[in-house]
């Protein structure tokens, strides 16, 4: 006579508390889903020729599976702004904010940092310039990225202000300078979005190593 069959962890009855976890898992999946073809669709074809329905088209579902987790089109467009400013806040988070790095190299990586979000996903820089260029969507972008980019600034401005003062360089204007490498990087993204075809260059980077370079002498590497 066969003995009974050990039960394992597999054959355990799933509580409700573990299928509500899956359903939040699947329902997590199905949300990010619609955002990831949400962004693409964007990139692709513009603000104006993204709605709801080509969105359910495109990852083969229902109209209404869409709008149960967005309920409308100002709202997804929310949640996928949000995902991408959440997406540069992490690579912020893991290139400029070492541990390791003096000021003067937060501040260059800084730049690889807008240098490495453009050139890794084009998608998310081109629908995040077209976000502020839409007339229907720049308060959008207002209310979410600007906070953001003020907040990036302003740890720009603290880091050059740090440079200045361990280097005993006097007479630096570095809120101007923050705000000039600013404009390089927010007119990079910029003209890569509306010039496709252009071939990428390292004109940002060159710019403004120069420029640190000019204002704090011996404090940021020279060019190779």
């Amino acid at each position: 006579m066969k003995k009974p069959k050990a039960a394992t962890s597999d054959d355990a009855p799933i509580t409700k508390a573990g299928k509500a976890d899956r359903r939040h898992l699947r329902g997590q999946a199905s949300a990010q889903r619609i955002i990831d073809t949400t962004i693409r669709l964007i990139a692709e074809d513009g603000m104006a020729a993204v709605t709801m329905q080509r969105i359910a088209g495109e990852i083969g579902s229902s109209n209404a599976l869409v709008v149960f987790h967005f309920g409308t089109k100002e709202k997804l467009f929310r949640a996928a702004l949000e995902y991408l400013n959440d997406q540069f806040a992490r690579l912020w988070q893991e290139t400029v904010r070492r541990p390791d790095l003096s000021a003067a190299g937060r501040i260059v990586a800084a730049l690889d940092c807008a240098r490495h979000f453009r050139s890794r996903h084009p998608d998310w820089v081109s629908v995040w310039v077209l976000f502020g260029s839409d007339r229907q969507t720049l308060q959008l972008d207002r209310q979410i990225s600007l906070p953001n980019d003020r907040a990036y600034l302003a740890e720009t401005r603290a880091l050059l202000a740090e440079v200045a003062r361990d280097g005993g360089h006097v007479g630096v204007d570095t809120e101007t300078l923050a705000e000039g490498l600013n404009y390089l990087v927010q007119g990079a993204w910029y003209w890569d979005t509306f010039n496709p075809d252009q071939v990428r260059s390292d004109a940002l980077q060159k710019t403004a190593m120069t420029l640190l370079r000019e204002a704090f002498p011996g404090s940021f590497p020279p060019p190779n």
